[in-house]
């Protein structure tokens, strides 16, 4: 629905607010302004509370430190200042009839250790600013010389209430929240939105920043009006370093090395990063850093698992496969903060991060497809002979360079003038990921038929299946056998995605009575294109003669014997060298080409008004944000139609691929109402509840009208659709808790959250045929929206910094966090019918526990995560779902502050070598999906404090 108002109504409106508004005013009033830092002056304190006692007045203290209160009554007054882990401080300040007097306060003692350097610091920050957020809130802090709790973003993030990591290739990028999918979440670099590198989805990975370029991530688990509204999860919020973020210059560097058992590799990293105030009204910050690891994965995968007509389970596929990885990041960004004027504050910050990955992957691959039957059983021991149906074998190397690059570039201000406050804010982001060149894969195939080749499979071990070849192993085992079957070029990957942001704000504070009443409006405009081109030809080698022993190498492999296998660059070195001898494959290369371009540009304009209300025990948020989005989404229908097929009523001599480009255009309307309170009856005793509607729009790539259809010479059709009729999650959410804060460092908490969501979306197969958008098909996956989800939990949290204990024991920390997610809907099974799903990727249970102990130099710390098994890909039926295993991960860190200036560090990453297992459950067992190994990881180095 739409609403227009004319300028004239407009126009009276704000005359009537100004009138009322300057009636509230006080006739003869000044304003209190300072900064607070701690008692070294090192740091500026952000989320410190400023209480003036006798008007029951409240603040907050900004990153910088700094803190307002305007129209405030002359008169002697009582400025109370708190901050976890510190004393309460009181000052007296003398306000005048006007003008402005400076009230700068200081919290702490002289020993630096206790609020900004180490451990406690990163505590006593993070629950500063959790107790004094307008919502349910998690936050990571760096401490006065930069350092995280751990040496990696995401191992950090595993410790707060409420948040899992999800693993790719043993390293945490993904952001699961209350254990959500992390589709469900909106992430943000410096207020500016980070658009996904990948060509399909939202999400964007955790490593795609440095840690070391970081100064702290919040995590907002509940929204207000002037929040874009677009998550259910969380809203990641990251911030790069600020000059004002400290009062003394900061310069830093890091040199570290790690070791990966699995690999025998060791990789290098090294980081600096600055922040110097050139004076008191302009500063510079800004990093880079360099990490280069080689790591190695063990995998083992099974697919399309059926039962035989003897009544044996088996899969019909079956890949073993051999990881060798070499990624380098490269990340750097540069800030200036300037004060033009006593009320206005101007900002520039940069982020660029360049991510290359170079990844080699040897198969050896066993295709049972033609197999209806076992040919011999032993328990769960299953043969297969070449004397009954055909078995396929290959062994491929996939040779892959991939690049992507993030940029980000933010300008912005705020000014604060009597009792107005502008802040408005420009943005320009834009991520990429690249490919050219990559062989992905090249084939050696051999197909035994009557060759005296017997293979049996063990799967006593539901993760690790074990191969034996009973017989024809001297052909198995012989390279000069597997012969070239195709080469597959990725000639061109290319996936970008670009954002242009605009948003003003300007809000208006009355002073009543015992406490503010501030109006708040604003608007924002985001424009965004996100595309991907890809070019793909296969080529097979003409003379026939190109076989594995011209490529021969060596695997790394250790979960089965898969040699021989191709040498990593040798077929790559082949197909180049002799390129006149290997034939273009059209059709395929065609197909491939046409089937994965597409284009979506998604504009969304917002506007929201809300009214707060600030004292000393009550916050109050309360409005209405609306949010209009636009898509313009074009992609192509592709057909391929093999020889002896009917199309257009003819029979085909020959195979075809037909493109027809698809255009579509949708608009929508949401109007997202919201309420959070915030209650603190006694000091450090604090209730929340929030109310609001939100929403997360569908996978861009999902949206884009990509309509692939292959149809076989039986005229079957199998197709794979994108969906631009997808319709957004649409979700109400509801949260409500308590938290204590301890006077000592500390706090314990409780959180209560549901979330009845609309829409859902999940990938469905459907191999009953039908017609989708005009297009007929036998079986097809498509991306739909699912009836209804209902979310409920509970989030629990404890930390405390023992500090009140007798020595030695006053060093000790422990942090321990629980939540519990009951995420359940509904959607249609192949049969039409309703069944009951976990929401994808949502864990039921996940919990976070950290020892840590910090006392003179040293500083340890023992964290353990773990997290339930979750739903990962819905199938056709119960028996195809994709579920993850439960994972759990111990890592330990050390470090010693040998002198005032040099910090040594060690850690060790999984010592539990947990695994990833992905398993089915089909005919009332786990089977196995994937399997795959990373081993422990050891981190070590010295950081240097200039």
């Amino acid at each position: 629905m739409t609403v227009t108002a004319s300028r004239r109504t407009g126009a009276r409106f704000a005359a009537a607010l100004l009138f009322t508004t300057s009636l509230a005013a006080p006739a003869i009033a000044g304003t209190v302004t300072g900064t607070v830092t701690d008692a070294t002056d090192t740091r500026s304190l952000q989320a410190a509370q400023l209480r003036i006692a006798e008007l029951d007045r409240v603040a907050e203290s900004d990153r910088d430190g700094s803190y307002r209160f305007a129209d405030v009554p002359a008169g002697t007054y009582t400025i109370e200042a708190r901050y976890i882990g510190a004393a309460t401080v009181r000052q007296e300040v003398v306000v005048p009839d006007e003008g402005t007097v400076v009230a700068d306060i200081a919290l702490g003692t002289s020993d630096a250790g206790i609020i900004v350097i180490g451990q406690r610091a990163n505590l006593s920050s993070s629950l500063s600013r959790q107790r004094e957020a307008d919502g349910t809130t998690s936050v990571l802090t760096r401490d006065a010389v930069g350092q995280f709790p751990d040496q990696n973003v995401a191992e950090s993030l595993r410790r707060l209430p409420g948040i899992n990591v999800l693993n790719d290739q043993g390293e945490g990028r993904f952001v699961s929240v209350r254990g959500l999918d992390p589709n469900l979440n909106s992430s943000s670099i410096n207020g500016t939105r980070i658009p996904a590198p990948e060509s399909d989805i939202r999400a964007v990975a955790l490593d795609v920043i440095s840690s070391d370029l970081i100064e702290s991530i919040e995590v907002r688990k509940t929204l207000t009006p002037d929040m874009d509204a677009d998550t259910i999860g969380a809203s990641i919020e990251i911030n790069t370093v600020s000059a004002f973020d400290r009062q003394e210059d900061l310069l830093t560097a890091r040199i570290e090395g790690s070791y990966n058992r699995l690999s025998d590799d060791l990789s290098p990293k090294g980081s600096f990063d600055f922040s110097t105030r050139i004076s008191d009204e302009f500063g510079i910050s800004g990093g880079f850093s360099y990490y280069e690891r080689f790591f190695e994965t063990d995998n083992v995968e099974a697919d399309s698992w059926t039962t035989g007509d003897n009544g044996n389970d088996y899969a019909q596929d079956l890949e073993y496969r051999d990881y060798d990885v070499e990624r380098e990041r490269i990340s750097a960004s540069l800030s200036a903060d300037m004060r033009p004027s006593d009320t206005t504050t101007v900002y520039i910050r940069g982020v660029f991060s360049q991510f290359d990955d170079q990844e080699y992957r040897r198969r050896l691959i066993f295709d049972l497809g033609d197999f209806d039957a076992v040919s011999a059983v032993a328990g769960n021991q299953v043969q297969f002979s070449d004397a009954d149906e055909e078995i396929a074998v290959e062994r491929d190397i996939k040779d892959r360079f991939e690049r992507q690059r993030v940029y980000s570039l933010t300008i912005g201000g705020e000014t604060e003038t009597g009792p107005w406050t502008f802040d408005w804010a420009g943005s320009w982001s834009r991520s990429s990921e690249f490919e050219n060149g990559s062989i992905d894969p090249a084939t050696f195939a051999r197909d035994f038929d009557g060759d005296g080749f017997v293979v049996g499979f063990d799967y006593n071990d539901p993760q690790i299946p074990a191969y034996s070849v009973i017989s024809g192993g001297a052909l198995f085992n012989d390279p000069t056998e597997f012969e070239l079957d195709e080469i597959e070029l990725t000639a061109l990957s290319d996936a970008r995605d670009e954002e242009f942001m605009l948003r003003g704000n300007v809000a208006y504070r009355i002073p009543a009575g015992s406490g503010d009443f501030t109006i708040q409006a604003g608007a924002q405009a985001r424009w965004r294109e996100k595309r991907f081109d890809g070019n793909v030809e296969f080529y097979e080698d003409a003379t026939g003669t190109f076989t594995l022993a011209d490529v021969l190498g060596m695997s790394t492999y250790r979960l089965a014997a898969i040699d021989p296998v191709p040498s990593y660059g040798g077929a790559r070195d082949y197909f180049t060298g002799n390129f006149g001898q290997f034939e273009l494959q059209p059709i395929d290369s065609q197909f491939d080409s046409a089937v994965g371009d597409y284009r979506n540009n998604e504009d969304i304009y917002a506007g929201y008004l809300l009214g707060r209300w600030d004292s000393d025990t009550l916050r109050v948020i309360g409005g209405v944000r609306v949010e209009r989005t636009e898509n313009e989404i074009s992609a192509n229908r592709v057909e391929l139609i093999e020889e002896g097929a009917t199309f257009n009523g003819m029979v085909l001599d020959d195979d075809i691929v037909v493109v027809t480009p698809n255009n579509f255009e949708r608009d929508y309307t949401d109007w997202l109402p919201s309420l959070n309170v915030r209650f603190e009856p006694i000091d450090n005793l604090v209730f929340r509840a929030a109310g609001y509607r939100s929403l997360v729009r569908p996978n861009l790539g999902d949206l884009a009208p990509r309509f692939a259809v292959e149809q076989n010479d039986d005229d079957e059709r199998e197709g794979e659709f994108g969906n631009p009729d997808l319709l957004p999650y649409e979700a109400w959410n509801f949260d409500a808790g308590v938290e204590y804060y301890f006077a000592s460092n500390g706090a314990i908490s409780a959180n209560l959250f549901y979330k009845d969501i609309n829409n859902f979306i999940v990938d469905f197969f459907d191999d009953d045929g039908g017609t989708y958008n005009g297009i007929a098909y036998d079986e097809a996956v498509i991306p739909i929206n699912g009836e209804s989800a209902d979310i409920f939990g509970i989030e629990l949290s404890y930390s405390q910094a023992f500090t009140f204990l007798p020595s030695p024991l006053d060093g000790l920390l422990f942090q321990a966090n629980y939540t519990y997610t009951d995420a359940n809907g509904t959607v249609f099974d192949e049969d039409g019918n309703l069944r009951n799903i976990p929401l994808p990727a949502s864990s039921q249970n996940t919990f976070n526990v950290v020892l840590g102990y910090e006392k003179g130099p040293i500083s340890l710390r023992l964290a353990g995560t773990y997290r339930d098994i979750y739903l990962d890909e819905l199938g056709g039926d119960a028996e195809s779902d994709r579920y993850v295993d439960d994972h759990f991960q111990l890592d330990a860190s050390v470090r010693f502050q040998a002198t005032e200036n040099i910090q040594l560090f060690w850690e060790w990453v999984n010592i539990t070598d947990a695994p990833y297992f992905a398993y089915q459950n089909f005919g009332g067992q786990r089977r196995l999906l994937q399997y795959e190994e990373y081993d422990w990881t050891m981190k070590f180095g010295a950081r240097v404090n200039f």
